[in-house]
């Protein structure tokens, strides 16, 4: 794990002459690596947008409760209530993920002298981290510790996980060592947010370190590490190897779970073979296993991506069937395919047959992306879009603003895709690398693969790791771009980062190679 948490950015300069609107986005970004979490050896302060945040609500409050925003249902007595009913309170808007209205109590607390308890504050942390919004969540650690809490390592994994979502792994290694240097020791769940990362940012050799130093340590290699090994050796290309894991389960006795089905569909559909994936589907059900949203959402993106879209959309209308409402980015998925072919009175239809299945709330965001992908304009602003949403009462997460953001990018609208990352920003949710590789892609298929460049030059200058989606995403801009001597440099960058390269990372290094030999001919 060492070698996991060593690379240090690359010192590149930005890439000038970019349009006007971009600067917001790098001063953002400049901003970001300023911050003392990645200098400092996990001390970090709070920020000050919290302290402003903390201070403005302090001095506009007389009582802890007085014109509260909080959810009516706990209000309704309108009693004010004691330090045990606060810290309750405290839990209960962190359940329901308002991580806004929980930080407004906790100031109103603290300007009436409350103190909340360690769980309140394990509660805080994760709402926090739970919706991107990492640097609080630190921040609160700290004001935790100060007050002479000793966190427990669920803390400690909840900003582990949150780190290691925006690739920044200076950090998450400090947590580790902060970890190791209280002798608090890690747990499963410690190994299995470290593979789960390892195993999506194509990092091989880490993924094995990992997984050899849990079986040191005596921790059970259960159906999550398996499932995470099977994705392992698919992203490789070893398509035997993965299904000799499956083997390997059956022969050691244990018995195939949700997460190991759930990975072996995924194996078959990436390589195209859908006739296994839904034989595997069915054997599922025939022992009992309920399908959950992601058995459904892997079945419909191959298909989709296979061309088959009668059979996805079949599928779809299956899924809702069972009660399960459709994710938003597989939703963008299909209307997106079914727009490209013209199909958008299949859309409505497919639509309309949601929205008579209730879910108002949810069903604002497939309105918005209908609207986007359709060109129909009303959504194609967005802070219009953000502001629909809010009014439609739906909390924002990072999750949803990368949805809207790829949205806009897919129709190659990069202004659009940058206001999306600055609304983000405005809601106190900091940027992933999942949504800055979206807006690497809305440049390059925009053929602006300056941009591309730029953005991947602030990403590694502030402190975050590129993941192999990152380098795949500026591979294919610069190839779009015709920047075939280009490609070979980022191959190279992506190998030394410790990235191991997929299948679609090595043939776009090979056609890049072909072309430069063709030119040299």
């Amino acid at each position: 794990m060492q070698i996991m948490f060593s690379v240090e950015p690359y010192s590149v300069p930005l890439v000038r002459g970019i349009s006007p609107f971009f600067p917001v986005f790098l001063k953002y970004l400049k901003a970001h690596t300023e911050s003392k979490l990645f200098y400092s050896s996990y001390h970090p302060v709070r920020c000050n947008r919290v302290k402003d945040y903390y201070d403005n609500t302090i001095r506009s409050v007389s009582s802890p409760f007085e014109n509260s925003m909080v959810h009516p249902s706990v209000l309704e007595n309108k009693e004010e209530l004691s330090r045990e009913g606060c810290n309750d309170l405290l839990c209960e808007l962190c359940g329901w993920g308002d991580a806004d209205n929980a930080m407004s109590l906790l100031a109103r607390m603290e300007a009436v002298g409350f103190r909340p308890n360690a769980t309140a504050y394990i509660c805080l942390i994760t709402a926090l981290g739970n919706v991107g919004r990492t640097l609080e969540a630190d921040a609160i650690l700290q004001d935790m510790i100060r007050l002479g809490f000793k966190p427990r390592l669920n803390v400690y994994n909840v900003l582990l996980r949150c780190f290691l979502r925006k690739g920044l792994l200076r950090v998450a290694g400090k947590v580790l060592e902060e970890i190791d240097y209280l002798g608090i020791g890690r747990n499963q769940e410690t190994y299995e947010i470290l593979l789960d990362y390892c195993v999506h940012s194509g990092r091989l050799e880490d993924t094995w370190t990992i997984i050899g130093e849990m079986g040191r340590e005596g921790f059970q290699l259960n159906s999550f590490v398996y499932s995470k090994v099977i994705r392992l050796y698919r992203d490789n290309g070893m398509w035997k190897k993965a299904m000799g894991i499956v083997r390997e389960i059956k022969e050691m006795g244990i018995s195939l779970d949700k997460k190991i089905y759930n990975s072996i569909i995924d194996t078959f559909g990436k390589y195209g073979d859908l006739g296994e994936a839904l034989e595997v589907f069915e054997k599922m059900q025939a022992e009992g296993i309920k399908p959950d949203i992601t058995t459904w959402n892997l079945l419909i993106k191959w298909h989709c991506n296979s061309g088959y879209l009668d059979h996805a959309l079949e599928l779809f209308a299956k899924m809702q069937e069972q009660g399960l409402y459709p994710d938003p980015k597989i939703f963008s998925m299909l209307i997106s395919r079914l727009g490209e072919q013209g199909k958008w009175d299949i859309i409505k239809k497919n639509f309309e047959n949601m929205k008579c299945r209730g879910h108002q709330k949810s069903g604002a965001i497939y309105a918005v992306l209908v609207d986007i992908y359709g060109q129909y304009g009303r959504f194609q602003d967005a802070e219009e879009c953000v502001n629909a949403l809010k009014a439609e009462g739906i909390q924002l997460s990072a999750s949803i603003f990368c949805v809207l953001a790829n949205a806009y990018a897919q129709q190659g609208l990069c202004e659009q895709t940058v206001k999306v990352l600055q609304l983000m920003e405005a809601e106190g949710i900091e940027p992933n690398l999942i949504m800055l590789n979206v807006l690497i892609n809305a440049f390059g298929i925009s053929g602006r693969h300056l941009e591309a460049l730029s953005v991947y030059h602030c990403i590694k200058e502030s402190g975050i790791s590129p993941d192999v989606v990152t380098y795949g995403t500026l591979m294919k801009a610069l190839i779009r771009a015709k920047k075939f001597d280009e490609v070979p440099v980022i191959f190279k960058e992506m190998e030394s980062a410790g990235c191991t390269p997929d299948r679609k990372a090595r043939e776009m290094l090979q056609t890049a190679l072909m072309v430069i030999e063709q030119r040299h001919i």
